[in-house]
């Protein structure tokens, strides 16, 4: 019963994130600062939850920040996103065989 209870909650906490800007902005918003503002946020809040994420995932702030150092390149270069996370993984690994 209790697992009824746990989707029943997230559905309906799903359901208010999205409803209540729906409800108090009716109109276009005029302002350029709020507009750039919410632009950002999708990127701020990924970046704030992948960061932390890359440089706790292999145990060695070294290999995490040479794998990110390789994807930081290949992705300025714009290359495709398989060969940016084949490359930084390959990268950390190899970074972790010579630590």
């Amino acid at each position: 019963m209790s697992i009824f209870l746990y989707i029943a909650v997230m559905a309906l906490v799903t359901y208010l994130v999205r409803m209540i800007p729906l409800t108090f902005f009716r109109r276009k918003i005029n302002s350029r600062f709020l507009r750039s503002f919410l632009f950002y946020i999708p990127y701020a809040v990924l970046s704030a939850m992948t960061i932390p994420a890359i440089f706790y995932s292999t145990g060695s702030i070294i290999t995490a920040a040479a794998g990110t150092a390789i994807a930081v390149i290949l992705a300025y270069f714009e290359l495709p996103l398989i060969a940016v996370a084949l490359a930084a993984s390959a990268g950390a690994l190899i970074t972790g065989f010579f630590i």
